[in-house]
């Protein structure tokens, strides 16, 4: 047992005894810890809710009533649903998010490879022809022809 009484006992004006519920989880020099949850669930509940987990549940047990406690006095409306909505809301818009760019990623992805596809195309329809193939004449459609000057 801790020197002293519990925070707790302390609080509650009683004697600590050797075998108290309460003295592993409120310790005397964090008297805040016990009156947050007192306020909000009452010492006669603590005591029956850590009495009837196993003593390895209980420190878990203990710090979840204390987080739940200060979120309840934080947000007396919400408590700890209002911090899960809000990091669900968060959840959902990173999600949002997430599968637009990877849309878009998958749009650009689609685009590199019809560009690349039709390139591989104008350049087998060029490399199977012979060099005496090639009509020079079709060619002068698409810019001056090495005869004409570039510059006039």
């Amino acid at each position: 047992m801790i020197s002293g009484r519990c925070a707790a006992c302390k609080y509650l004006r009683r004697r600590c005894p050797s075998d108290c519920i309460f003295s592993p989880y409120f310790p005397p020099n964090d008297p805040q810890r016990f009156e947050c949850v007192h306020k909000i669930y009452g010492a006669s509940n603590v005591g029956k809710m850590l009495q009837k987990l196993p003593p390895h549940l209980r420190s878990q047990a203990a710090d979840t009533l204390y987080f739940e406690a200060q979120c309840r006095n934080q947000d007396p409306v919400y408590g700890c649903v209002g911090i899960v909505s809000q990091l669900h809301q968060q959840i959902t818009i990173a999600e949002s998010q997430l599968a637009k760019t990877q849309a878009e990623i998958a749009f650009l992805n689609s685009n590199a490879q019809e560009a690349q596809v039709q390139q591989l195309e104008v350049n087998s329809n060029f490399n199977h022809l012979l060099p005496e193939q090639i009509n020079t004449s079709d060619l002068s459609s698409y810019g001056p022809s090495t005869q004409t000057a570039w510059f006039n």
